[in-house]
């Protein structure tokens, strides 16, 4: 994307990653093995890939004097978590998370921060090392910024990393609103092998209530959508990788409570960064699962080298699940009998669920109908029938030989190589008796 400035230099998002500051070269990572490989780190690399946020865009910059600014703007909007859940939220830019902020260690940075909300705000860069008065906590460092009114925050970029940005005035609120926004600032020099894939999720939690339109910013502890990038799956949008790729995943929480341990199935990585910066190779270790406490980021990085459609997702399973109600009776193991009869002659609609379990929900909800402005509880349907996920769940797509990361559909898998039913005589040959 070109962004034309009158009067100022034209720069791209590939420019973004070199003015002022030589190219990062990227990170070691893990290989099946789960040993770094062995590669000198390149002398003369270009910059690394812009950080690709699926769901998400990039907050545009222009250059003033040698100066990189950026313009947010704190607002209200209508923001769709999936096909037939649309909520009235707050964020910047229109969206929530707001757009990601890229830029190199070294540079000189301005931002101008315009309130279109119905009471105060204030941006705090948590993070970064910046002058006090620019930390962006209302009342303490700064006046907060009235309704209407715009301010501006100027400093240098004194570190590299995996940041985020958010409101520092009635936090509950307004990050329980949305917002919030990841903040990547590359390194000055390479810190070795580059990555081919840079990606950046942000993690948040809400409540709402089905048939509802605003978000409860109130509630402790019963939430009930968990969004990545603003979305749950199946709107998430994959991480497509080639096969062989060297993928770097950026992951912030800026929810209320939850803490989320992310896993990954077919691969290990290391943990290579969290919000204080980057992690010493000595403390790397490797890993299926990660915990991204709230109010932290955490990298991870490793070598897509197994095609298929592996999950992505949060291990709290109620974060994989999309409205649930948590004032249901537990159904488990009770045998209903003729009570479906009985009832339906008052209720002609009605069915006793979950008594053997709640697989197929989702497919269930969708045959009985939900309230407006709701969704199924469990999320869309795969190339085998419903997948029995929501929320925090996304799909890393590796393949060999893309020659494009536009979403390459389902994996096709090799023949003999998907579990299915066994055959009698397959039983018979392992002396498998049922």
């Amino acid at each position: 994307m070109i962004i034309s400035m009158e009067g100022n230099v034209m720069l791209s998002r590939r420019t973004v990653l070199i003015s002022g500051a030589a190219a990062v070269a990227g990170a070691a990572v893990v290989t099946r093995a789960q040993e770094p490989t062995p590669e000198p780190v390149a002398t003369a690399a270009g910059p690394p890939p812009p950080v690709t946020v699926p769901n998400g865009s990039t907050l545009p910059w222009k250059l003033v004097n040698g100066v990189k600014v950026y313009h947010l703007v704190a607002q209200p909007f209508t923001h769709e978590f999936a096909g037939g859940l649309r909520a009235e939220c707050w964020g910047y830019n229109g969206t929530t998370p707001g757009p990601l902020i890229e830029a190199v260690e070294g540079d000189r940075v301005r931002f101008y921060v315009t309130n279109r909300l119905p009471e105060a705000t204030a941006v705090h860069w948590h993070g970064l090392f910046v002058p006090n008065g620019m930390d962006g906590v209302a009342g303490l460092t700064q006046p907060g910024i009235p309704p209407g009114e715009t301010f501006r925050y100027e400093f240098t970029l004194r570190q590299s990393g995996t940041f985020m940005y958010h409101s520092h005035f009635d936090e509950m609120v307004q990050m329980g609103l949305g917002t919030i926004g990841m903040f990547v600032v590359h390194p000055r020099a390479p810190l070795g092998p580059p990555v081919d894939r840079d990606f950046s999720l942000m993690l948040s939690e809400w409540a709402i209530k089905p048939g509802t339109r605003r978000p409860d910013p109130t509630v402790m502890n019963d939430f009930n959508i968990f969004t990545v990038n603003g979305k749950v799956f199946p709107a998430t949008a994959p991480l497509v990788v080639r096969t062989g790729q060297r993928v770097r995943i950026r992951l912030g929480n800026l929810g209320a409570t939850d803490h989320h341990p992310f896993h990954i199935h077919g691969h290990a990585f290391r943990v290579t960064g969290t919000d204080a910066g980057r992690v010493p190779e000595s403390a790397w270790v490797p890993a299926a699962t990660v915990l991204v406490p709230v109010g932290s980021t955490r990298d991870i990085e490793f070598v897509a080298d197994a095609p298929g459609d592996w999950p992505f997702h949060c291990h709290m399973t109620h974060h994989t699940m999309n409205q649930m109600g948590h004032g249901l009776p537990n159904m488990l193991g009770v045998k209903p009998g003729p009570l479906d009869g009985k009832v339906r002659k008052l209720l002609p609609d009605y069915m006793t669920m979950g008594e053997s379990g709640m697989g197929n929900m989702g497919a269930m909800s969708e045959a009985m109908g939900v309230p407006p402005n709701s969704i199924p509880m469990l999320g869309g349907t795969g190339p085998f029938g419903p997948i029995d996920m929501g929320g925090m769940f996304t799909i890393l797509k590796v393949r060999d030989g893309i020659t494009t990361y536009e979403d390459p559909g389902w994996y096709r898998h090799p023949a003999g190589t998907v579990a299915g039913r066994a055959t009698p005589a397959a039983l018979r040959e392992d002396g498998i008796t049922l």
